[in-house]
This record gives C-alpha cells, sequence and structure tokens, in this order.
C-alpha cells in the first residue's frame, strides 16, 4: 500500500488562502496582455500624429525632367498655386536624365510622409517598355494622387521641309527613307513614342534624335538641325506665328483651341491616330491615405481658380483632374497601351 503525502504548505486551508490571490493575478495578467494587444502600434500612432499635422514644412516637388518643358512649367505653377492652398511652400526640383527615371528612382526611394512628390507624365509608364531593367517598379513603387491635366503634341517641321502638309511629308519621307530626322526630349519619352507611333502608322522611315528635354530639342529644329518634331502646343505658339517653324497636325482626336486651324492627324491623313499626353502627380508607395487624400484637395483647390486653369492652358495642356483610383487605372492601361506600341514599332534606346 502506497501513501501519498501532501506537504503542509498544501494543506485545503493554504490552497483556499492562496486562490484569490492566483486568480487576481491572473486576471491581471489576461486584461494586460488584451490591453497591448488592442494597443495601436508605435508607427501606426505616429504615422496619424504626422498626418494630422500634415503639412509641417516645405514639401518638395521633384519633376523628371529639365527646365522649360511644359511638365516643368506646369509643375510651377501648381507650387506656386499648392503653397498657397497648403499653407507650406512647395519647391520644384529638377532632376532630369534616362528618360525621367533619375527623377522617378529618387521619389521612389523617399520617405513616404507627403514631403516629396513626382510630377510625372505619360512618359513614367512608358520607361518600363524601353530601359531593360529599372530600379523601381512604375506601378507599384508610388502611391497615386491625381491625373492634373493632359493635352496634344503638335507636328513641326522646320521650314525647309518641302512639304506644307502631312500627306506631302509622308510621301516625301516615303520617297527618301532614313533621310529626315525627328527630335524628342529624350528616350522613352512621349514625344518618342509618339514619333515612333507615326512612323509606324504612316510606314515612313524617320530617325529618332533624343535630346535632354525639350526644349533643347525645340531649339534645334527651330536651327533647322532637325527636320521634324512631336512637341508641345507652347513649342508650336512661339515659333509657328513667326514662321519659324511649320504646324502640320496634332496627335489627339480632337483640335486644340489654341491651333484651331491645325487638323488631326487622323484628319490629315493617318486614320485612327490618337496619342494624348497627360501630367499626374505620384508620391511614395506606403504614402497614408489621409496624406494623400490631404494633397488631393489641396490639388482641387489649387487649380479650381480661373487664372490656375488658364495658365495651364497656356503652358499647352488643359486641366483634367482624377481620384487617385482613376489615375491608377490609367496608369495600368497605358503602362500596357504604350508596351505594345513599343513592341509593334520596334523603338529603343538610341
Amino acid at each position: 500500500m502506497i501513501k501519498l503525502f501532501a506537504p503542509s504548505w498544501f494543506a485545503p486551508s493554504s490552497a483556499a488562502r492562496f486562490a484569490p490571490s492566483f486568480a487576481a493575478s491572473s486576471v491581471a495578467a489576461s486584461l494586460l496582455v488584451a490591453a497591448t494587444l488592442m494597443a495601436p502600434a508605435p508607427s501606426a500612432v505616429a504615422q496619424a500624429s504626422a498626418a494630422a499635422s500634415y503639412p509641417s514644412r516645405t514639401i518638395r516637388l521633384i519633376v523628371p525632367f529639365s527646365p522649360g518643358g511644359f511638365t516643368d512649367v506646369v509643375s510651377r505653377i501648381l507650387s506656386q498655386r499648392l503653397t498657397l492652398s497648403m499653407g507650406q511652400s512647395v519647391v520644384v526640383e529638377n532632376k532630369a536624365g534616362a528618360g525621367s527615371t533619375i527623377g522617378a528612382d529618387f521619389v521612389a526611394k523617399s520617405a513616404p510622409d507627403g514631403y516629396t512628390l513626382l510630377m510625372v507624365s505619360a512618359t513614367h509608364v512608358i520607361s518600363p517598355s524601353i530601359y531593360k531593367k529599372l530600379p523601381y517598379d512604375a506601378i507599384s513603387s508610388f502611391t497615386p494622387i491625381t491625373k492634373l491635366a493632359d493635352g496634344a503634341y503638335v507636328m513641326l517641321t522646320h521650314p525647309s521641309v518641302p512639304a506644307a502638309n502631312v500627306r506631302e511629308f509622308i510621301a516625301l519621307a516615303k520617297a527618301q527613307p532614313g533621310k529626315f530626322d525627328y527630335a524628342s526630349s529624350g528616350n522613352g519619352s512621349a514625344q518618342h513614342l509618339v514619333g515612333a507611333l507615326f512612323a509606324s502608322t504612316a510606314g515612313v522611315n524617320i530617325r529618332h534624335v533624343p535630346y535632354r528635354g525639350s526644349a533643347q530639342a525645340a531649339q534645334d529644329l527651330v536651327g533647322g538641325f532637325v527636320h521634324l518634331s512631336f512637341a508641345g502646343v507652347p513649342n508650336a505658339l512661339a515659333h509657328v506665328p513667326a514662321g519659324r517653324l511649320r504646324a502640320l497636325a496634332v496627335s489627339t482626336r480632337a483640335r486644340v483651341p489654341q491651333l484651331p486651324d491645325v487638323p488631326t492627324l487622323d484628319e490629315a491623313g493617318v486614320p485612327g491616330f490618337d496619342a494624348t499626353v497627360w501630367l499626374a502627380l505620384l508620391a511614395p508607395a506606403g504614402t497614408p491615405p489621409e496624406i494623400v487624400a490631404k494633397i488631393h484637395a489641396a490639388v482641387e483647390k489649387a487649380l479650381a481658380a480661373p487664372e490656375a486653369r488658364k495658365a495651364i492652358l497656356d503652358s499647352g495642356v488643359e486641366v483634367s483632374l482624377s481620384t487617385p483610383d482613376e489615375l491608377g487605372r490609367l496608369m495600368r492601361s497605358d503602362l500596357e497601351r504604350w508596351g505594345k506600341v513599343v513592341k509593334e514599332t520596334g523603338a529603343k534606346v538610341d
């Protein structure tokens, strides 16, 4: 027979004395764990605080193109208006090069706090098809804020080119394949791809000459060093009336109000041609939705004034705002569309 002995300290009376304190400590521990699980993470608290006080310092607007082009001009108009509507300075910084990818990479690697923003054009979703490897993803590395504006490119020729209209130019280019050059603001730019699309659609062989910005491209076109360019409306308005350049057509389905007598390419002999340039505002991926909403509201307020809309129209594009989701869909659809153009035309880095 085996007897079991309990130590004296575990007598029933002792256990009864310990039970209440043990139960109380267990409840307290459970409440502490629950409170810990329910408490917001420190980063979430910090994000909420930052969003509530945003903006509290200077905002940098990165323009991935050289000064002087319409992207730069629109950025400066926007920065001035946003400074007023947000109560903090919005400063434009140009970081040009490699078809806008240098500036885009800088913003992709910046803190997602709303203090570093990126102005992009359709070039942003063309670059992935032109460059073999980018250090960022054109879609997932960024947070869409809003589309800002859209417009047309103008097919401009130097007066030395003996063609008064698009049909005459196509006939001339077909008769002398490879003779004519077209300038663009850089490899992988929208100007580059619009020219490649024209060449492919019209069935002509014209050579691409990339520059480090649309201002330099326009300068050499006026100087007669290149024959042709698909440039912004301001370049046309600056040189066509004086006879320094000739406007043959615009790239969109509809004529532009600044050049009502210039036909569309569809009207001028290239059926179905339609290429719209757009500008948009992005932030780094992970930017809090509350900050995105504040920036979007500030942009709407900034561009609501008639004088702001007129200034942007004078720069060559029209104000055309969107929601962040709408901009995201536009970027994805144009990424696919221009990817097909690159594949079909054989456009490449020159």
